[in-house]
């Protein structure tokens, strides 16, 4: 895949924790981290998207709250 070089400002915070998790080998460099939360929220738009298509329109919340209860993407106290 080619690469692109950009600019772009980002909080502090997301850079030292993102820098961090490049020192305990959980990527391969700041980019390469960076990509990957890009592909990442990439992936959630194009998911989100094929449910508004079933749906007719963007997903009921309680309907996307149970799913990611079932799937333990969040503790269940943490969501409604």
């Amino acid at each position: 895949m080619r690469s692109e070089r950009v600019t772009v400002t980002l909080p502090a915070e997301l850079v030292a924790k993102a820098r961090d998790a490049v020192r305990r080998g959980c990527a391969a460099s700041l980019s390469a981290y960076v990509a990957e939360a890009v592909a990442a929220r990439q992936s959630r738009d194009r998911s989100l998207a094929t449910l508004a298509d079933l749906y007719g329109g963007p997903p009921p919340q309680d309907e996307l709250d149970a799913a990611r209860r079932s799937l333990r993407l969040v503790p269940s106290a943490a969501v409604g």
